[in-house]
Formats: C-alpha cells, structure tokens, sequence
C-alpha cells in the first residue's frame, strides 16, 4: 500500500507542477483567509480518485473535504488524511518548499504517512515498525543532542510566542527556515533536533508529517508532554505542539 500512496502522492505533485509552470494559480481566499489555488483543488482530486481505487477502502478526511460531521467521523478506526498541497503560500511565492501530504491514521495514530515534495523531488515515507525513508533510503532522528540546538521554523509566519518558547529554554540555538510539512520531515532525518509549534495548524497539515517522523524515531507531543492524537474531538485544529 504503501509504494501505491507514492504513485499517488507522485501524480499529485505532477498536476502541481502543471500549475506551478503557469501564470495562471487562480488564487482565492477561504473563509479562514487562507489562500486556495487550483493546484490544490487539483491534487485534491487526483488524491482521493487515487485512495478510492485501492483494494482497501477507508474514509477520506482531506482540507478541501473536510466538511464531516463528528457524529459521523468519531466511530472510524481507520482513515486516510490528507493535504493535497501544504504551503499553498510557498506555492505562491515559488520558492518550492510546499508538500502533498498523505496519511493513515488508526485509533487516533498516524501509522503510514507520505510526503512529497514536487519540486525538491523529495519523497519521504513512514510505516510504524518498518522505519522511515527519503527516496528510498533509510533516515532517522538525530541521536545526540548538540551544543546548539537546530531548531526549525516557519517561513512564512514565524511566532513571537515560539521565540520566547526557545529563550526560556536557556539553551543556545540556530534557527532552520523551513515552509510546509517538511519542517517535521527536517527533524525525521537528522536534520534539526525540534520543532516547535506553539500556532495554529489542522491535524491535515501534520499527519502525514508525523507518521514519518514517529518511523525514524521521534515523536510529537502537545506542550503539556502529551502524545498528538487525531480525530479525538471535533475541532481540526491542533493543540500546541513540539516535534522532536
């Protein structure tokens, strides 16, 4: 299944791609303000044409369907989450750190997740008890902590909250600019050693990010030392979090 979820993120990001080569993104605003383009409706679609033709079927939930009652979505065990573009703002602003993002969750647990970066031609995937890979070869979390800490953040809207978050800490660090689900997939492969996120974020923005990081050996865990769990309340959005 998992080796259909990279065809499928890969067809994603080739609709992108087709968009992202034009002049013609189309932009709109949704009622959160949040940008929408074609390219995301389009990978939306490819996405979840993709997901009901596998010989499992699961619920979907995807940002541009996510309009499912809590009566009705509470009782899955299993379910595909999806963002189809992440970083529809780096999209805007070419600059190529935006990702298509798929991921089964069970019992509230990102256990497979992919995420593809079309423009780096970046696939990272995770499956729990068989490990985490970035085209193909193995990553993992960094195993030792350093004198500095690499600390990834938000290239688009860096929190003063976040800032204040790492001084506290007493610790010296460097700061690792980074759009979309790929600032989690920095910590999966050793890249940098945490990332907070003490803003909002949808459980889509972080599912598929997690499950990888959760196969190389890290975890995400809410401020409070909790573990990150999903479609355990109605809202979408997520608690303050610290990937690591």
């Amino acid at each position: 299944m998992l080796n259909e979820l990279k065809n499928i993120a890969r067809d994603a990001g080739a609709a992108i791609m087709d968009i992202y080569q034009s002049d013609d993104f189309d932009v709109q605003k949704k009622g959160d303000d949040s940008p929408l383009t074609k390219a995301d409706l389009a990978a939306h679609n490819v996405i979840c044409d993709g997901l009901r033709a596998l010989d499992t079927q699961y619920p979907i939930i995807s940002e541009e369907s996510s309009d499912i009652s809590w009566e009705q979505r509470k009782h899955w065990c299993r379910y595909w989450l999806v963002d189809p573009l992440d970083g529809t703002k780096e999209f805007i602003k070419r600059n190529g750190e935006f990702t298509v993002n798929i991921a089964l969750i069970e019992k509230g647990v990102p256990i497979m997740g992919v995420v593809y970066a079309p423009v780096l031609d970046a696939m990272y995937t995770g499956e729990r008890d068989r490990g985490a890979f970035l085209n193909g070869k193995a990553i993992s979390v960094a195993t030792k902590e350093p004198d500095t800490l690499r600390v990834v953040g938000s290239r688009s809207h860096p929190s003063q909250e976040t800032i204040d978050w790492l001084d506290a800490l007493g610790k010296p660090y460097e700061m690792v600019p980074m759009g979309s689900s790929l600032k989690i997939c920095l910590v999966a492969e050793g890249k940098a050693d945490i990332y907070p996120r003490l803003g909002p974020t949808c459980e889509w923005d972080t599912g598929a990010a997690h499950a990888v990081l959760s196969a190389a050996g890290g975890q995400v865990i809410t401020v409070a030392g909790e573990p990150l769990l999903y479609n355990q309340k109605e809202a979408y959005l997520n608690p303050h979090f610290i990937a690591r």
